[in-house]
């Protein structure tokens, strides 16, 4: 982050330095406003290059007037304070630009969607809202107008309002951008979360089959679906849907595991899931399906050979330390002696596994042991996926 900072604080001390030279090739220094402007244009660029940048940007602010020349410098400031953590001082900024009458229509927006994103900076939800319904409105420009758009939608989910985001998202913001457009389906999601718990399970299947035709890999509407026929004793068509997960995205195959084990449990099939697991296995070999199948082969055979038999494959084929650990559980279990040495060894595979994060965003690295539909730190929806390899699936 200082870096980037340094590298704006240049580009205004380049712009001021412009600006400066522009005027006097006009001149402006007969009016004797130019040399003060100069000095004070050195004076800034000496704090820069002394590391000191609040002194800096304070002379950088003090030595422009605010003209139809130095707008863009002036907005660039105040982003650069806002990007500092300082969005009171970029409000100051951008509100001074607001009140000047020099200001053109399309500047005035420009001003206006920066002084938006301060007031979202600051939690003042209420005044950015305001800002950006005015400029969708009556903005000249359509491409401000998508922007205050973007805004005012990431405003809206910050506050749940997930009804009010789609209607500003749909149709233009959900047709052009994959984000939004996978944001949706998880707004959809939510509703339809809130319904099936309120009793409309109508209104519910409905908002799920619209998130499914805004984004057909939301493997969330679903996983809700199948709960919701789990919920109803329709267990036949919950295992219908739950087989269309490894075709929406394979990397979940391991959360629909329990839903899929309920089903087949509720019908009384255990020769159905283990049909089930065998075909899901060559499509997606991780750790949890290879367990599951494994204790399904025990208890459909009474004894562990074929479990031991199949993890022993399994890990021949990947390598995997949640395999392992089940695999020393399963022998712990089939040996009459104890063996202190086995039980040593497990105890710490557990520890290892317990102390592992069990998903990570694909986007931003965050990792936890919850699947966030979306993600805490980078907010995204949808790229909290189970995690793979050696140390996971």
């Amino acid at each position: 982050m200082p870096d980037v900072l340094l590298l704006a604080l240049l580009l205004a001390a380049v712009a001021i330095g412009w600006w400066l030279g522009r005027r006097e090739r006009r001149g402006t220094s007969a009016t004797g406003a130019s040399p003060t402007l100069a000095r004070d244009y050195f004076v800034g660029l000496n704090y820069l290059l002394n590391d000191q940048q609040d002194r800096a940007i304070e002379t950088f602010i003090g030595a422009l007037e605010v003209n139809s020349d130095t707008i863009e410098t002036h907005i660039a400031l105040g982003n650069l304070f806002r990007s500092r953590g300082e969005a009171d001082r970029a409000v100051k900024v951008h509100q001074n630009l607001l009140a000047r009458p020099t200001l053109s229509g399309d500047q005035g927006d420009r001003v206006q969607l920066e002084l938006s994103r301060d007031f979202l900076h600051l939690g003042l939800l209420d005044r950015a809202e305001r800002l950006l319904q005015g400029l969708i409105k009556d903005a000249q420009s359509d491409e401000l107008r998508q922007s205050a758009k973007r805004l005012l939608v990431d405003l809206l989910e910050r506050e749940g309002e997930w009804q009010a985001a789609l209607d500003v998202a749909l149709p233009s913001l959900v047709r052009q951008h994959e984000d939004i457009r996978r944001a949706a389906a998880h707004w959809l999601c939510e509703l339809a979360d809130t319904e099936r718990h309120s009793a409309s399970p109508v209104l519910a299947r409905r908002h799920l089959k619209q998130a499914l035709s805004t984004d057909g890999r939301c493997v969330r509407a679903n996983l809700l679906l199948a709960e919701m026929a789990l919920d109803t004793g329709q267990y036949r068509q919950a295992i219908r849907l739950l087989n269309r997960l490894p075709e929406q995205d394979k990397a979940f195959v391991p959360t629909m595991l329990e839903p899929l084990s309920r089903a087949y449990r509720l019908l009384d099939d255990e020769t159905g899931l283990i049909q089930h697991l065998e075909s899901l296995l060559d499509k997606a070999p991780y750790t949890s399906v290879i367990i599951l199948l494994a204790e399904s082969l025990r208890r459909h055979h009474g004894d562990a050979d074929a479990a031991l038999d199949l993890v022993a494959r399994q890990l021949n084929r990947e390598p995997s330390l949640g395999a392992v650990d089940y695999l020393m559980r399963l022998y712990r279990q089939d040996t009459a002696a104890q063996d202190e040495r086995i039980d040593l060894l497990q105890h710490h595979t557990d520890t290892l596994l317990k102390a592992l994060p069990r998903h990570r965003c694909r986007r931003c690295g965050f990792s936890g042991e919850q699947l966030h539909w979306q993600c805490p730190r980078c907010r995204s929806w949808g790229t909290t996926k189970p995690i793979t390899g050696i140390e996971g699936e």
